[in-house]
């Protein structure tokens, strides 16, 4: 593993533990040239998970992809970066435990919004008027009926 200080290729492992979710082994690990401490994560090689968009074209599942869509939805509201991922978690062991290998882009999102109604109000509006593409203020207003 290479040392994200000095760039060095050889580290020991100091410590291994199974991380919070379960799903990876968090490592402690220690640079043998500079000596400097980093945590590495590994998490288990499974198929990817393909996302079919609504153009007929389809990406490989992207975490990261989702998380920066779910940091704009909840800026300048008090949800940590981890709860965050854990609802992506939730949401990517989901779709595992249906044992597809595929989803469309609507179902993917309507996982979310429905973690993240139950998260914070105003980030499933932000994500709502992104995802669902309000095309004028009426679509929004019947938005923030449904909520009620």
């Amino acid at each position: 593993m290479r040392c994200p200080v000095c760039g060095y290729l050889d580290s020991k492992v100091i410590d291994s533990r199974p991380s919070e979710d379960g799903l990876s082994i968090r490592r402690r690990r220690e640079c043998l040239s500079c000596e400097r401490r980093f945590t590495t994560y590994e998490r288990h090689n499974e198929s990817p998970l393909i996302v079919l968009k609504n153009d007929r074209s389809s990406e490989p599942f992207d975490r990261n992809k989702l998380l920066r869509g779910l940091l704009i939805a909840t800026a300048k509201r008090d949800i940590p970066v981890s709860r965050l991922n854990e609802l992506i978690d939730d949401v990517e062991a989901e779709i595992r435990n249906s044992f597809k290998s595929e989803i469309q882009s609507k179902v993917l999102g309507d996982m979310v919004m429905v973690r993240l109604r139950e998260l914070d109000d105003v980030a499933y509006i932000r994500f709502a008027s992104v995802y669902k593409d309000f095309k004028d203020i009426e679509e929004f207003q019947s938005a923030l009926k449904g909520m009620g």
